[in-house]
């Protein structure tokens, strides 16, 4: 393969023929995989003492006993995302092959969530098309514009990705369903294999343990968090190999985090290529021994484990290029913005927009500046609208985009321009991401940004925390 994608190179490498970022495909042919008999959901584990979540899980969906690190196998999902912008290219693609059908179309999702508000005539068609294919291939869960949100955010509140579960999805930043203790592998332009023949080949990748203890400290968020992290392991910092690696989050300190925080802390390092991320604590509404099931074992072979003492995390701000190149925000403090939004698969949960609120309450966003806010579901718009959150934005000067992605999809809505800088909760900060090619997207937490915004530069959010 001739990959020169820098974040999915490797991940290309060890298990996949195609890199998505770049457009580029190695055609590996569709062959008629013989359906293989799932076994229930709940009945995972009979497993040796010693297993990873990662193993548990893909031995349920493999419909084996156990499975080892290294070997490859063929995982049915249980569920399948696709976003609006791959849609029409998988049924071109299936359609060309002869394929009528799909082989488990009621586990199939499809979600518009990148074009929510068409800007052109062009849009508008291209929404049409993928309403028709939906009805041709018989989607089991389509939601349309206006119907649920962002597709790595409302499957996780409205309950359709759930503990133990394992997803596939065209968009890498599928990991985020993690937060509940689900196992989700991006795996590119390959989606059409799974559509056609309900698995694709998969090897089980070794897991990382990080180990949280302690407490967030005033001012600082589950983001900030990720950045330390990402950054940390693309440094060499634990001297661990994270390529096609789970990353599994557990020890005390996850114990504190809400669902937002969670949500957060498994979009922050997706960027890396690593192959998935989960957490080793269970959600509010699932008791612990239920969830015991489809965590890792006491004695889980870990291939490493890192710990990071969250008492000692300040508030960061990533540099321009990705988040790897995560900062201590007093080292871009006073960078002036034109731009900011808080939103995105990277912080659009209920949670984030509660904290923003609270620094936003009573006082303005500063001439200049942007600032959008883009609600991660329609039912988190909706709250904010019930909760009146909605009304202290919009007090302060923020705007309310459709629930989605926002500017994060290639500018699609509310673009940044030319030499503009723009601070946000997105999960990408790539040149051109926002818009303008010549624009600086800068990356912080849900409190940095709406600082940032009513200061007009970039500022340590602290400095407001303390006021409230």
């Amino acid at each position: 393969m001739n990959c020169t994608c820098r974040r999915n190179a490797s991940t290309a490498r060890r298990r996949r023929t195609s890199c998505r970022h770049r457009g580029r495909t190695t055609p590996r042919p569709i062959l008629p995989i013989r359906s293989r008999r799932r076994r229930p959901m709940a009945s995972v584990i009979d497993s040796p003492p010693s297993r990873t979540a990662v193993q548990k899980l893909l031995a349920r969906a493999a419909g084996r006993t156990h499975v080892e690190v290294g070997e490859v196998v063929y995982p049915e999902p249980d569920l399948v995302t696709i976003h609006d912008g791959f849609s029409e290219g998988a049924y071109r693609e299936l359609s060309a092959l002869g394929y009528r059908a799909l082989r488990h179309p009621e586990r199939i999702m499809f979600v518009t969530d990148h074009e929510v508000a068409y800007s052109s005539p062009a849009a508008v068609s291209r929404g049409t098309v993928i309403r028709d294919i939906s009805k041709r291939w018989d989607i089991g869960h389509f939601f349309d514009v206006g119907r649920g949100g962002h597709g790595h955010l409302f499957p996780i509140e409205n309950g359709m990705v759930r503990p133990g579960m394992v997803v596939f999805s065209y968009d890498m930043h599928c990991t985020t369903f993690g937060a509940v203790g689900a196992l989700a592998f991006g795996v590119g332009p390959e989606v059409t294999t799974v559509l056609a023949t309900g698995t694709l080949w998969t090897q089980v990748p070794a897991t990382i343990r990080v180990d949280l203890v302690g407490r967030l400290p005033r001012g600082s968020h589950a983001r900030d968090v990720g950045f330390v992290l990402t950054k940390g392991l693309a440094e060499n910092r634990w001297a661990v190999d994270y390529d096609y690696r789970v990353i599994e989050f557990g020890g005390p300190g996850a114990e504190t985090f809400d669902l937002a925080g969670r949500v957060a802390l498994c979009n922050s390092v997706t960027e890396l290529g690593i192959a998935s991320v989960l957490f080793d604590v269970a959600p509010p509404d699932v008791e612990r021994a239920q969830f015991a099931a489809f965590a890792s074992d006491p004695h889980a072979a870990f291939e490493a484990r890192i710990e990071i003492d969250l008492g000692q995390i300040e508030p960061q701000v990533a540099l321009p290029g990705g988040p790897e190149n995560a900062v201590p925000v007093g080292d871009a403090k006073g960078r002036p913005i034109q731009h900011a939004f808080i939103g995105s698969c990277g912080s659009g949960m209920y949670e984030d927009f509660a904290d923003a609120a609270a620094l936003l309450r009573g006082r303005r966003i500063a001439d200049g500046v942007r600032m959008f806010i883009v609600p991660g579901s329609v039912q988190t718009a909706q709250r904010l609208a019930g909760d009146g959150l909605s009304q202290i934005f919009m007090e302060a000067g923020a705007m309310l985009l459709p629930s989605g992605c926002g500017p994060c999809a290639n500018g699609l809505m509310a673009p940044l321009g030319t030499g503009e800088v723009s601070i946000s909760t997105a999960a990408i900060n790539h040149s051109g991401r926002f818009g303008a090619p010549g624009g600086e997207p800068y990356l912080g937490s849900p409190l940095t940004v709406a600082a940032s915004a009513l200061a007009g530069r970039i500022v340590d959010p602290r400095d407001y925390v303390d006021t409230i």
